[in-house]
């Protein structure tokens, strides 16, 4: 009887297959505080900061600033160095596990548009970073969150 190589610790049908890089834009503004702008993922619902997968032509900062429009309808200035990076798996509907390595861009938001592309099928809200940081499922993304937070308040 063959068994997957690798879990997810979600049971031995969830075999997980090679990593792949993601990139992630982190939504910010600042006002007196600095807030983080989270959105709800289209599966489970827990919140999370808009990501997905590199774009052909696009550079990863610019794939982050594509995926902070379409999934939260936000426009800005966002940074060309990651701020940090953090590992997840990306569980796809084949109930294969994804392993992914997500670098995060900073992106001061300017503007969230009246309509966008996933607007209805998730919810986004503002949080300041230290609920933003306790928020997130994802450890190494609240510690990013809590450092890009505590920095850019003395900015």
């Amino acid at each position: 009887m063959k068994t997957p190589a690798k879990t997810a610790g979600r049971g031995p049908k969830r075999a997980i297959l090679k990593g792949r890089p993601q990139y992630a834009a982190l939504p910010y503004r600042v006002a007196g505080t600095v807030e983080i702008l989270l959105i709800t993922s289209r599966e489970t619902g827990r919140w999370v900061i808009p990501k997905g997968w590199p774009m052909k032509g696009k550079a990863p900062w610019e794939a982050a600033a594509r995926e902070a429009f379409e999934e939260a309808g936000v426009v800005g200035e966002i940074a060309q160095a990651p701020f940090g990076a953090y590992p997840y798996v990306k569980y796809l509907k084949s109930g294969l596990g994804r392993p992914c390595k997500v670098k995060v861009f900073p992106l001061r938001v300017i503007a969230q548009e009246e309509d966008w592309p996933e607007k209805h099928q998730r919810t986004s809200q503002w949080f300041g970073w230290a609920e933003a940081a306790a928020a997130v499922q994802e450890l190494r993304l609240g510690r990013i969150i809590r450092k890009f937070g505590k920095r850019a308040g003395r900015l």
